[in-house]
C-alpha cells in the first residue's frame, strides 16, 4: 500500500515539473485527477501547527498576515532508519538536513514566483521529508482563508485565495476549519477530516466534545483534536517529539477527552489520514489507468496533426522541407496513378473533348464543290495540270489538316489545367504543408511553373505531329486510287469548265477520305505525345527544378519557407510535454501494477 502513496507523489511531481498545476487551460490535466489530501484553514488557525506535528520537525515560515502564498506539497517518506533530510524537487542536488533551512527555502521559493510582494500563486512547491518518525501521506498546505486585504495586497486577494481553496478541496479530501466551504463542496461529509486546533486554549468551563462526538456538525469521518505548540514552546524550538508526548498526555489526562484519547492528536491524525489516502488512491487507479490511456491517445492523435517541430540547424531544415515536397509529390502521383480521385479526367480528354473538337471541325463542308473548285484553280495557276491536280490535292489536305492543330491545343491545355487542379488538391491533402503557409505557396508555384514548361514543350510536339502530317503525305494512298484519263476539251473554254461536279465531287471525298484517316490516325497519336510531354514528365520530374533552387538556400532562406505559426509551435511543444507527463504516469502505474 506504501507504494501507492509514493506512485502519487511521483505523479504529483512530474506534473509540476512538466506545467500541469491543475489550472484551466486548453490542455488535459493529470493534476485535478489525483487523490490528496488538501489543508484549508483560516489565517492563525493553527495549520502550520499541525502539519508540524504531523512531521515532527519545524520547517514552515511563521509570521503575521498570509505567510503560505503558494500550495505546498508536502510529501512524506517513512525510512527505517538513518538521518532525517528534506529535499525540494526545484533544487533536485541538494539534501537538507537543517529544517531551519527548509523554512527560509520555502520563503526564498515564494518570492521567486510572487516577487517579495503579498500576492499569492497557485504554481504548487514540492517538498519531500524523508524520516523515520512519519507515516507514508502527502499533504497539500494551501493559503489561509482570510476575510481582508492587507496594505500590498490585490483587493481581489479574498476571492483569489477562496477560488485557490476551492479548486483543490472541490477534487480532493480536506482537513479543514474551513466549515462554511466544506459543507459548499462537501454537504454530505463524505470527504472532509475536520480538526480541531487549539483545543487546550478553550475557556475554563467550556469543552469541544460535542463536536469531536460529532454531534454539532457530523462528518463520516471522526473529528480529531490537536493541541498545538505554544509560541513560547515555539520560540524555545521545544523538540516535536516530546511535544506529541505532551499532546498524548493531555488528552489521556483531560476528564472531558479521555475517552476520546486513542483517536486525538497529531499522530493519530498522520496515520488516520495516511490509511484513507491509500484506500482512497487504491480505489483510483483503475479509472486513471483509463484516463490515462485515453489521453495519451487523444495527445499522440492532436500531435500528429499538428506535425513535426521545425528542426533548428540548416540540415534539418533542408531535409524537412524535402521530406514535405516528396509526401506533396506522393500524392500528385496517386492521383494521376488512380490511387485518388482525379487521373481519369485526363483520359476524358482523349476520350470525349478531342474527338468532339475534331467532329467539330466538319471537312466535308470544306470540301464543298466551290471550295474544291477554287482551289485547284489556284493551285495550278497559269499552268493547268495535265493528268491529275497533284498541287489542288495538297493545298485541299493542307488546308484540312491545319484545322486539326485547334482541337489538339486544346487538348494540352485540358490536360494542363487538370494537372494544376490535381496539385491543388495534392496540396491541400498534403498535411505538413498545413503547416508551413510560404512553403506552400513556394511548391504551388514551382509545380506551376513545371507545369508551364511542360505545357509548352506538350504544344510543340502535339502541333509538330500535326504539321508532319501536312509537311509529308502518304503517297500509299493516293497510288491506289483509280486514274482519271484526262479527255482533253476546247483549250478556249474556261478553266473552271474543264471538270464537272461530278468529278470535282470525287476530288473532295477523295480528300475527306485521306483527312478522315490522317485525323484518326492522330487522334491516337496527341494524346500518347501529351502524355509523354506531360503527364509523364510532371510524374517524373515536377519538383527537380526546385530542389535544385532549394538545396542552393541558406538557413535564413529556409526558416522563412518553414514560418510555422508561433500559436502551433507553442501548441505542440505544450502537448509534447503533456504527453511527457502522462506516458511517465503511465510508466509510473505499471510499475505499481507489476510489483504487487
Amino acid at each position: 500500500m506504501e507504494n501507492l502513496i509514493t506512485l502519487v507523489n511521483n505523479i504529483q511531481r512530474a506534473c509540476t515539473a512538466l506545467g500541469d498545476h491543475g489550472e484551466e487551460s486548453a490542455l488535459p490535466t493529470l493534476w485535478d485527477s489525483l487523490p490528496a489530501i488538501a489543508v484549508v484553514g483560516g489565517q492563525s488557525s493553527g495549520k502550520s501547527s499541525v502539519l508540524e506535528s504531523v512531521v515532527g520537525k519545524d520547517f514552515l515560515p511563521r509570521g503575521a498576515g498570509i505567510v503560505t502564498r503558494r500550495p505546498l506539497v508536502l510529501q512524506l517518506h517513512r525510512i527505517d532508519d538513518g538521518k532525517e533530510y528534506a529535499e525540494f524537487m526545484h533544487l533536485p542536488k541538494k539534501r537538507f538536513t537543517d529544517f531551519a533551512a527548509v523554512r527560509q527555502e520555502i520563503s526564498d521559493e515564494t518570492d521567486r514566483e510572487t516577487g517579495r510582494s503579498k500576492q499569492i500563486s497557485s504554481v504548487p512547491i514540492h517538498l519531500s521529508i524523508f524520516s523515520p518518525n512519519v507515516v507514508n501521506l502527502t499533504l497539500i498546505d494551501l493559503p489561509g482563508l482570510t476575510k481582508v486585504a492587507i496594505e500590498g495586497q490585490s483587493e481581489t486577494i479574498v476571492q483569489d485565495i477562496e477560488s485557490m481553496v476551492r479548486s483543490f478541496i472541490e477534487k480532493d479530501l480536506a482537513t479543514s476549519d474551513a466549515i462554511k466551504i466544506a459543507r459548499e463542496v462537501d454537504p454530505k461529509g463524505d470527504r472532509t477530516f475536520g480538526v480541531l486546533t487549539k483545543i487546550d486554549l478553550m475557556d475554563k468551563g467550556t469543552n469541544a466534545v460535542d463536536i469531536l462526538e460529532g454531534k454539532s456538525y457530523k462528518l463520516q469521518f471522526p473529528w480529531v483534536g490537536v493541541v498545538n505548540r505554544s509560541q513560547a514552546d515555539i520560540n524555545k524550538s521545544v523538540d516535536m517529539i516530546a511535544a506529541r508526548r505532551r499532546e498524548r498526555e493531555y488528552f489521556q489526562s483531560s476528564p472531558e477527552y479521555s475517552h476520546l484519547a486513542h483517536r486525538m492528536g497529531s499522530e493519530h491524525l498522520g496515520k488516520m489520514l495516511s490509511k484513507h489516502l491509500e484506500t482512497v488512491i487504491k480505489s483510483r487507479i483503475p479509472g486513471l489507468q483509463s484516463l490515462i490511456n485515453k489521453t495519451i491517445i487523444e495527445l499522440e492523435g492532436e500531435l500528429t496533426k499538428l506535425g513535426k517541430p521545425i528542426a533548428a540547424d540548416a540540415g534539418g531544415k533542408l531535409y524537412t522541407t524535402m521530406e514535405i515536397c516528396r509526401a506533396f509529390d506522393q500524392n500528385f502521383k496517386e492521383h494521376l496513378d488512380g490511387v485518388r480521385a482525379g487521373g481519369e479526367k485526363i483520359y476524358g480528354v482523349f476520350d470525349n473533348q478531342l474527338p468532339a473538337a475534331l467532329k467539330r471541325l466538319q471537312f466535308d463542308k470544306h470540301l464543298s464543290i466551290e471550295n474544291v473548285r477554287k482551289l485547284i484553280t489556284e493551285a495550278d495557276g497559269y499552268q493547268p495540270h495535265l493528268i491529275a491536280p497533284e498541287q489542288g490535292y495538297r493545298r485541299l489536305i493542307e488546308s484540312c489538316l491545319v484545322t486539326i492543330r485547334g482541337p489538339a491545343e486544346a487538348a494540352v491545355d485540358g490536360v494542363h489545367a487538370i494537372l494544376k487542379g490535381i496539385v491543388q488538391k495534392a496540396i491541400a491533402e498534403t498535411t505538413e504543408l498545413k503547416q508551413y503557409p510560404t512553403l506552400r505557396v513556394e511548391v504551388g508555384n514551382a509545380a506551376f511553373e513545371s507545369l508551364e514548361r511542360m505545357r509548352e514543350e506538350s504544344k510543340r510536339a502535339t502541333l509538330q505531329l500535326v504539321d508532319m502530317e501536312c509537311g509529308y503525305l502518304t503517297v500509299e494512298f493516293f497510288r491506289k486510287l483509280p486514274q482519271d484519263v484526262e479527255k482533253g476539251g476546247n483549250p478556249t473554254h474556261s478553266l473552271f469548265d474543264r471538270y464537272n461536279d461530278s468529278y470535282l465531287r470525287r476530288v473532295g471525298s477523295t480528300v475527306l477520305q485521306y483527312v478522315n484517316m490522317t485525323c484518326a490516325s492522330l487522334r491516337n497519336s496527341i494524346p500518347k505525345s501529351i502524355v509523354y510531354c506531360q503527364v509523364r514528365e510532371a510524374k517524373r520530374s515536377l519538383l527537380d527544378f526546385f530542389f535544385t533552387e532549394l538545396g542552393k538556400k541558406e538557413s535564413k532562406q529556409l526558416s522563412k519557407m518553414l514560418d510555422e505559426d508561433p500559436a502551433v509551435q507553442q501548441r505542440r511543444a505544450n502537448l509534447a510535454k503533456r504527453l511527457e507527463l502522462y506516458r511517465s504516469a503511465q510508466h509510473e502505474i505499471d510499475a505499481v501494477a507489476w510489483s504487487k
